[in-house]
């Protein structure tokens, strides 16, 4: 065998490890990329869910004859506003991701003000329709904590894999770019002040 055969051998064998590889750290990175869109699919669905138990939520609340109608007004307006904003999960920007979680924050407080409310209304408290609502809501938040904390895990898997060498490169020739998760609300590290 001559020397110009065995280089081609060698040549070819690079190409092949190097393409073999490449192949399976670019299926590796749609994996992860797929992974993040399931996941923010799940944390959109949580969020719908949520939306959709608004309106028996308020509807229930107004047959209490003489409830607050603004705190009503509240919800329903947050809750038009949330469910507005759709993010792509093939483009989850920064700037969008803070959006969605702006208005989705908008109606966790207006909610919160109409539970709080509530208390004040002793026949509403018994009805017990708003408390399977109420305890639907809770849990509904509860799921929604979940797929957040999955998709922030998802995301930084993902960014993971990205930055890592030598896959950085190949994710730079293939634009897989870093993405975001979920962050905590500005001011959320200061306790709430509780008075009485």
């Amino acid at each position: 065998m001559s020397t110009k055969s065995l280089t081609l051998i060698v040549i070819a064998a690079l190409v092949l490890i190097l393409g073999g590889c490449g192949c399976r750290g670019y299926n590796g990175l749609v994996v992860q990329d797929e992974t993040v869109n399931k996941a923010w699919n799940n944390v959109q669905s949580d969020y719908q869910r949520r939306a959709d138990l608004i309106p028996n939520l308020v509807n229930t609340v107004k047959g209490e004859a003489n409830f607050e109608q603004t705190t009503l007004q509240n919800v329903i307006q947050a809750r038009a506003s949330a469910t507005q904003i759709k993010v792509d999960p093939k483009d989850l920007t920064p700037e969008k991701l803070q959006q969605f979680q702006q208005a989705q924050g908008q109606l966790s407080q207006a909610l919160g003000r109409l539970l709080m409310v509530s208390e004040n209304y002793p026949n509403l408290r018994a009805n017990d329709a708003f408390r399977g609502l109420q305890a639907q809501l809770e849990g509904t938040e509860n799921r929604i904590k979940v797929s957040r904390n999955d998709f922030n895990q998802a995301v930084a898997d993902y960014n993971v894999k990205a930055r890592s060498f030598p896959m950085n490169i190949l994710a730079g020739m293939f634009g897989f770019k870093t993405k975001e998760g979920f962050k905590a609300e500005a001011g959320a590290e200061k306790a709430p002040e509780v008075k009485f």
